[in-house]
C-alpha cells in the first residue's frame, strides 16, 4: 500500500484554495491518490467555485485507497461561515486547531508519507504567544525544549534561524551556547535521514561585522564556543560568518545557512530563490512541510496566486522513501 500525503487546508480566508486547486492540476494521477485533503468540505466547494477551478472534490471519513483518484478527497471538519472567504475569527481558530488535532493524530500513523500544512495567520493558533505552526506541533509532538529547527530548504541551499517568531529585541536574550548545540544536533540527525549525508554548514554572527569579535559580543561569548563544541562532536561547521556578504556568493561552499533570528537568513533566501523553497520541521516524529510564504490575504479571490511552493512541497514528500 503506497504512502499517504496529508495536507492542511489551513487559514479559510486565504490563498489556500487558489493553491490546492492548481496544485491537484500540476500533479499526476499517481501522486493524486495518495492525497488526503483535512478541511471543510462545504467551504472549499465554494471557494473552488467562487475562483472558477474545476476540481472535483469527495467527502471521505478516513485514509484508504477506493476513491477515484481523480476525486480529490477532503476529511471534513465543522466549520460555521457565512461568505466563504470572510469566515470570522473564532470560528476560523477553532477550524485551525481541530485540522491540526486530527492531522497530528493521522500524521502519526506509518502510513502516512508526510504532513503538509497550507499557510495560515498565527494569531489562530495561539493569540497570546503568536507562535507559528514549527512551535505548535513541536509541542503536540513533546519534544525536548527547543530541539525543534525550522528548514527552509530547496535544492541550491538551505537555512535555518536559531530563533524564529520572537521580536528583534529579544535574540540577544534568547541565544546561548547550549539552544545553539542543540538545534544543530537534530539538523545534522535530521538532515542525514532525509539527504543521505552530513551537512556542510555555516553558521552567522548575531552583529554587524560580528561586531569586530569585541571581548563582550555574543560572537565571542556564545556563537564562536559553540561552532567550537560542535568542531569537537565532529560536525562539518564553520563561522562565525560575516552576514552582509555571504549571500552575495560565499553561500554556495554550504549546504545550510544557519542565523541567529528568522529574517537574518529568511529574506536572504528568499530574496535569491522568492517561491523556490519549502519550509520543513525538522525534530518531529514525522515529517511535516509547508510552503514557504503566508497566507496572502491581499490576493485573495483574485486567481493570481503562485502556487509552486505548495507544489514543490507536495513533490518533495512523494520523492522520499
Amino acid at each position: 500500500m503506497k504512502k499517504k500525503i496529508i495536507i492542511v487546508a489551513g487559514d479559510p480566508n486565504s490563498i489556500n484554495s487558489e493553491i490546492i486547486s492548481k496544485t491537484w492540476k500540476a500533479v499526476n494521477t499517481s501522486i493524486k491518490r495518495k492525497i488526503y485533503l483535512i478541511g471543510n468540505f462545504n467551504l472549499i466547494y465554494k471557494q473552488f467555485k467562487k475562483l472558477k477551478r474545476k476540481v472535483t472534490i469527495i467527502k471521505v471519513k478516513q485514509l484508504k485507497d477506493r476513491s477515484s483518484p481523480n476525486k480529490l478527497k477532503i476529511i471534513d471538519i465543522p466549520l460555521n461561515f457565512k461568505n466563504p472567504f470572510k469566515v470570522s475569527l473564532q470560528n476560523s481558530t477553532k477550524y485551525i486547531t481541530e485540522s491540526f488535532n486530527l492531522a497530528h493524530k493521522l500524521a502519526q500513523n506509518k502510513k502516512v508519507k508526510g504532513l503538509i500544512n497550507c499557510p495560515i495567520d498565527k494569531k489562530l493558533l495561539n493569540k497570546s504567544k503568536k507562535i507559528g505552526v514549527t512551535e505548535f506541533l513541536a509541542s503536540k509532538n513533546k519534544i525536548n525544549k527547543d530541539s525543534e529547527v525550522m528548514f527552509i530548504h530547496n535544492k541550491k541551499l538551505s537555512v535555518v534561524p536559531i530563533t524564529t517568531h520572537i521580536n528583534i529585541k529579544n535574540v540577544s536574550k534568547k541565544i546561548n551556547i547550549n539552544l545553539i548545540i542543540k538545534k544543530m544536533n537534530t539538523l545534522q540527525k535530521d538532515f542525514k535521514k532525509l539527504f543521505g549525508k552530513s551537512p556542510k554548514i555555516g553558521i552567522l554572527g548575531l552583529n554587524p561585522h560580528n561586531a569586530e569579535l569585541n571581548s563582550n559580543s555574543e560572537e565571542v561569548r556564545i556563537i564562536n564556543p559553540a561552532i567550537l563544541k560542535l568542531k569537537k562532536k565532529g560536525f562539518y561547521v564553520e563561522g562565525p560568518l560575516s552576514a552582509d556578504t555571504l549571500f552575495i556568493n560565499n553561500y554556495k561552499k554550504y549546504d545550510v545557512i544557519v542565523g541567529m533570528y528568522h529574517d537574518q537568513v529568511l529574506t536572504p533566501f528568499k530574496s535569491l530563490f522568492q517561491f523556490d523553497a519549502i519550509n520543513i520541521t525538522l525534530g518531529l516524529d514525522y515529517l511535516r512541510v509547508s510552503p514557504d510564504h503566508g497566507p496572502a490575504k491581499d490576493r485573495i479571490n483574485k486567481n493570481t496566486a503562485n502556487h509552486l511552493s505548495l507544489l514543490s512541497c507536495v513533490k518533495f514528500i512523494n520523492s522520499l522513501n
